[in-house]
Order: C-alpha cells, then structure tokens, then sequence
C-alpha cells in the first residue's frame, strides 16, 4: 500500500479559514500602498543565481547556505527568489523602468529560503514589498513610513514600535568599518566564531548580534551616527522633522544596520514583542547603490518589505477578524424539476443582485439534510424550491439567523425581496 503524499518541511498550506484573513489583510494593504501612487508589478519566482550573488553577496548566509539553487537543462543556474528587492531592480533595468524615470511599485509573493522552520519563519514564506526609485529627499523616506503606520492604524495592529537609524554613504560608514574593527579586535577574545568571521567579512553584522554573552561589548561599541558625513546626517533629521510633523514616534536604535554594502542613510524597522521574542515586522531602507552595483547608472532607491505571516499573526493576537465571506442565500431544491429552475435562479440573482453570494445545494438529499447545509453555509436566508412553489410559481424564503418564520413570494418577485432583505 502507497503511503500518503507528504508536503514538505517548512512549507505550509494555508486552509480556506485562514486564507480568508490573508486575502482581507493583502487587499487591505494593496488599497493603502495604492492611495499613495504605488503600482503593481509581478516578478518571476526564478531569477539567474548571478542576481543574487551580486546583490546580497557571496559571504552572506542567504547565498551560502539558504537559497534554493539549481542547474536547469542547459546547465545555467537558477535560484528561487530569497527576497524581492534584486527581482524588482532587475525588473526595471530589463524593462528600462529606470531611464529618466522615478517609479513607485509593490509586489507581493512567496519566497523561498532553506532554513529551519519554527513560528513564523518558514521555507516558502510571503512578502509584502514596496519600493520607490529615483527620489532622492527624505521625502520619501518619511512617505514610505508613514504609510506603513497607516497601515497599522487602518487595520487596528498595536504593539509596534517603530526604530529608524541612518547609515550614511559609503565613504562614511569605511570610516565606521575601520572603528569598528578596532574596537572588537580589542575585544577578540570575547567574540564568538560567528562574529570572529564577521570581524573579517562585515563587521556591523556583529552589531545583529543575538548572543547574551556579548551584549555588554555590543552595547559599548562605536555608534554609526557619530560618524556620519554632513549631508547624510541633514537627511536623516529632514527624515525626524518629517516624521514628527506627520505624529509618527519613533525610537532611534543606532544599532540597527544592513549588512550590505549598497544600503546608505535611512533604515527602519517596525518590531513588536508580541510573538514572541522581539523581532521586526516590516522591515525597510535606502539601498542607493544597488542598481550600479547590478550594472546600471547610479539610481537612488528606497523601500520596505513585510512579512506576510507575521502580519497575519500580529493581527490575530491584536484581536482582528477578517469580514465573513458566508454565503448570502442558500438555495435548497426538492422534488422532479426543481433542480433547473434552482440553477436559473442563482445565476439571475448573480446577474441582478452586484456582490451578492449565492450557494446551490448540489448531490440532491432530503429536507433535512439539505437544511443542515444550508445552516452549515451560515447564509443570512435559505431559499426553498420545491415542486408545490414551482407549480404556483412561487419560492420559500427561511431567515437562517433569527427567529422569523419562513415566508413566500413570487418568483418574478426574488430578486427585489432578497436585495431588501440583504440591505
């Protein structure tokens, strides 16, 4: 005897009663990106490995050891998108979306990293990102913010705090680079094998840090604001004016970094104790040296990413319920003929009535069966059709939710009863 198909570790189905939260909170979010002039576009879910090797790095643990990366049958290598920022640019350079242009798009989809699946962190895992190329200010920066607090509010998501820190331009943060080498190489012996190999690599990865035992020498490091150059450092208070205007708090976290080179000035994280351990819900920042670094022209660009997931979880735990999609009317049909007749009239109150949900009782059944369905549906009305109502011409309507009794009306006359009793 075969066993039974397995789905694969750390890639989740998401069942009609969740999925029903999820589509609610995604087109909630679209609505808002979209009131701010943001676009869609839709992106493969393969790209060439080379895209992802030269904009997250060879020495990241996303390219060394996460990425799904294959050879197709010409031998070329393909990996399945780790994240959306590299897709979205390579998007624009391919389709010169970023000649002479500023663009506002978002996109949204799975991603796929090799990790160990626990709460919340997944193998296939969705995101929401937003991205805006060619706008230089902190403008836009505060924009892409204060949106994302928009969000928050309209959905009624609590417990967020908001941490933003600038990283300044390259030439500032090599100054960074050089201090914090010298101060962990002074505190070697304290360093764990992990950050021993940042120390080479990338030192303000060890500023990411979750190890207890260095919280005291990561805590009494170099801070990145004290050595920020003077124009980064007026866009990051145009950023703080622009933010206060707007009623946004914020919190300024000088430890939080990028790991990547191209990253410069804002970066932003939205992070709740809420489930959990600490950890940061949408995530965002300047990353004005990608598109050179992927072969363009320098192009200034920002954004932020969220995580689909942890959206829907942080929703839950702050009370949300997602609208009911129930059927509006159930139709039930008993006896010779009723079946057409049950069939032309869920498709007329389709046509008639705009939005309207219509469940048909299918695979026949008695009264009572086809009454438990119809109960089950959780429909506001049952419509019961049977062969006296088709003979008179006629059709029973019984209120599911209270206590009224159960009513007739012409059938010439369903359409306008059931659009009042909906309304």
């Amino acid at each position: 005897m075969s066993s039974k198909p397995r789905a694969i570790r750390g890639m989740n189905d998401i069942l009609p009663e969740v999925s029903s939260t999820w589509r609610y909170l995604e087109t909630e979010v679209q609505a808002i990106v979209e009131s701010y002039g943001y676009r869609e576009i839709r992106l493969p879910l393969l790209e060439y490995t080379e895209l992802f090797k030269r904009s997250i790095g060879e020495v990241t643990d996303i390219v060394e050891k996460e990425m799904y990366t294959f050879l197709d049958r010409n031998g070329e290598s393909l990996t399945l998108r780790p994240e959306a920022t590299a897709g979205m640019v390579r998007a624009g350079m391919t389709n010169g979306l970023f000649h002479n242009q500023k663009q506002k798009l978002w996109t949204t989809g799975p991603m796929f990293r090799y990790e160990k699946p626990q709460k919340g962190r997944y193998r296939q895992f969705y995101q929401f990102d937003v991205e805006a190329v060619g706008y230089e200010g902190p403008d836009v920066d505060a924009e892409l913010i204060i949106m994302s607090a928009r969000m928050w509010q309209r959905l009624g998501i609590s417990q967020l705090t908001l941490e933003i820190n600038s990283l300044g331009i390259p030439e500032s943060r090599a100054r960074y680079r050089e201090a914090l080498v010298e101060y962990f190489s002074g505190v070697k012996n304290r360093l764990d094998e992990d950050s021993i190999r940042r120390l080479e690599q990338n030192p303000l990865r060890i500023l990411d840090s979750k190890n207890p035992e260095m919280a005291d020498i990561v805590a009494a490091a170099p801070v990145m604001l004290d050595y920020l150059d003077e124009a980064s450092a007026q866009h990051f208070d145009g950023l703080k004016r622009l933010l206060d205007a707007a009623g946004v708090a914020y919190k300024i976290n000088p430890r939080l970094v990028r790991g990547l080179d191209y990253y410069s000035r804002t970066v932003f994280e939205w992070v709740t104790d809420a489930l959990g351990s600490q950890g940061a819900v949408c995530s965002g920042g300047r990353y004005d040296g990608l598109v050179e670094k992927l072969g363009g022209r320098s192009t200034v660009a920002v954004g932020w990413a969220m995580g689909i997931e942890r959206l829907v979880a942080l929703y839950e735990v702050c009370g949300g319920k997602a609208p009911a999609r129930d059927a509006d009317v159930y139709i039930a049909a008993l006896g010779e003929g009723t079946g057409e007749q049950a069939v032309a009239l869920a498709e007329e109150l389709r046509d008639q009535i705009d939005a309207i949900r219509v469940e048909l009782n299918l695979g026949g059944g008695s009264f009572k069966s086809q009454m438990k369905r119809a109960d089950k549906s959780n429909a506001a009305f049952a419509l019961i059709l049977g062969e006296q109502e088709l003979a008179d011409g006629t059709i029973g309507i019984k209120p599911l939710r209270s206590g009224d009794d159960q009513t007739s009306v012409a059938l010439d006359d369903l359409v306008a009863t059931v659009t009042e009793k909906l309304s």
